[in-house]
């Protein structure tokens, strides 16, 4: 079947020209005698394409023109306009026009422009098709990846997504996990709804069953008003259970009820509350080795792992960590940025016990800290630059040459830091691999 081609001309005997010598160019038209009409044929059949005659009754050419494009059709327009009229013209093309042809026009030049807008919509359409399959296959909500490893977990993502199975996801800390579990969310028809992440591991039992299942007024002295859980506020989307492994026994009780049934109490309360909620878990730990222990139920394990995903740690997808980087440097707006093929080595040779998140303070401490815009050796922090790597469960130094002050090393790349971030304790600390309080205890000793 050809293309179809909407003609809209309140001149009858002008639809009737255009019709018979696009028929015969083999393809299938519509007609439409004013804007009204227009609007309805495209909202019951979008064409292929509009040729459309400027001027006409209420609504006139220019007007369909904008409500066309207002509501989000792309098909090519071309637009007919009095001869001369180059007001117009321009108008038309910033309104949304593919082109535009003045009265009267040869036939051969409209078959020409209809052929060339055809095509290029085409071209158009192809090249989208082809941006949405690179970003299948290598960014899935910021998540960057080109290494089978991390391929293989996203076509996962991809395929359970849609589903309303309960995922857990394995990996070291820093390799993503909460990324992937947004990816979920996002994927998901529950994407309109409530992301909920918990913490598991921060908090004490008693803080986490509250926050988990909220709790009533008076349930416990400082209970002065009832408080919702965050099942209660996942609520038709998704709660993303982050170090699950950590979790009591106790609650684990009430979270197995909650996967099972689907309802649960708040601290206090004996209603019972209902909720549709997906549940994404991670973890760190090994699960079975912890049933093993006698620290986590073994049937609350199978409710939770029944997809799981194992994402590698950094140093396993080292192909990845040169688009990470790249990645990093256009998230801190530090594109410009060039990395020398000598530190780019290092970088990927470096084994990353941190992984990902890890890579992503590095690149920003090392932004802050290099003196060019060139970044080498010189600019890594040391411990990368001295091929420091967690072998075996122990770090290995490289010492530095005789003579070197440490204490004034030290307090020059405190001082840098400090420069560099205005001052900010907190921040330069981060780019220390500190925290605020010992680089504080740390500026004080040396008078800064």
């Amino acid at each position: 079947m050809g293309k179809r081609v909407l003609i809209v001309d309140d001149e009858k005997n002008m639809r009737w020209v255009l019709a018979e010598a696009l028929r015969a160019q083999g393809y299938e038209i519509s007609e439409a005698a004013d804007g009204k009409q227009a609007m309805t044929e495209v909202s019951e059949n979008a064409p292929d394409l509009m040729v459309l005659d400027h001027k006409m009754p209420a609504p006139d050419g220019m007007e369909v023109l904008r409500r066309v494009r207002g509501k989000g059709f792309t098909f090519p327009i071309i637009m007919l306009t009095a001869h001369g009229n180059v007001q117009t013209a321009v108008e038309a093309m910033k309104a949304g026009a593919t082109e535009y042809l003045s009265k009267p026009f040869d036939l051969e030049e409209l078959k020409l422009v209809i052929d060339k807008a055809l095509r290029t919509g085409e071209l158009a359409a192809e090249v989208e098709r082809l941006r949405a399959e690179v970003g299948k296959e290598y960014d899935i909500e910021g998540i960057v990846a080109g290494s089978p490893a991390m391929l293989s977990v996203l076509e996962t993502v991809r395929k359970v997504a849609p589903t309303s199975a309960t995922v857990m996801i394995y990996g070291e800390s820093g390799t993503g996990k909460e990324l992937i579990a947004r990816a979920i969310h996002q994927l998901s028809d529950r994407a309109q709804r409530p992301f909920v992440s918990v913490s598991a591991g921060a908090l004490p039992e008693t803080l986490l069953e509250s926050e988990l299942f909220g709790y009533e007024k008076g349930a416990f002295t400082g209970a002065l008003q009832a408080k919702p859980g965050r099942f209660e506020l996942a609520n038709g989307g998704t709660i993303f259970l982050d170090e699950v492994g950590d979790i009591s026994p106790a609650v684990q009780v009430k979270l197995l009820r909650v996967l099972q049934e689907r309802v649960f109490e708040r601290l206090g309360g004996t209603r019972s509350i209902e909720v549709d909620v997906r549940v994404v878990a991670a973890t760190n730990r090994d699960l079975q080795q912890l049933i093993a222990d006698g620290s986590f139920r073994e049937d609350l394990y199978y409710r939770l792992n029944v997809v799981p995903i194992v994402l590698p740690p950094l140093r396993d997808r080292p192909e990845d960590i040169p688009r990470l980087i790249a990645h990093f440097l256009e998230k801190i707006r530090a594109g410009d940025r060039k990395i020398t093929p000598d530190a780019m080595r290092a970088l990927v040779e470096y084994k990353w016990p941190g992984n990902v998140r890890e890579l992503e303070n590095t690149v920003e401490r090392m932004v802050i800290l290099s003196r060019s815009d060139s970044i080498g050796v010189e600019d890594l922090p040391a411990e990368i630059r001295s091929g420091v790597a967690l072998q075996g469960g122990e770090r290995r130094f490289t010492l530095p040459d005789e003579g070197v002050n440490l204490e004034e090393v030290e307090m020059d790349l405190i001082t840098q830091a400090l420069e560099r971030t205005g001052g900010n304790v907190p921040r330069a600390a981060k780019l220390l691999s500190l925290t605020a309080k010992t680089l504080e205890a740390r500026m004080q000793r040396f008078g800064l």
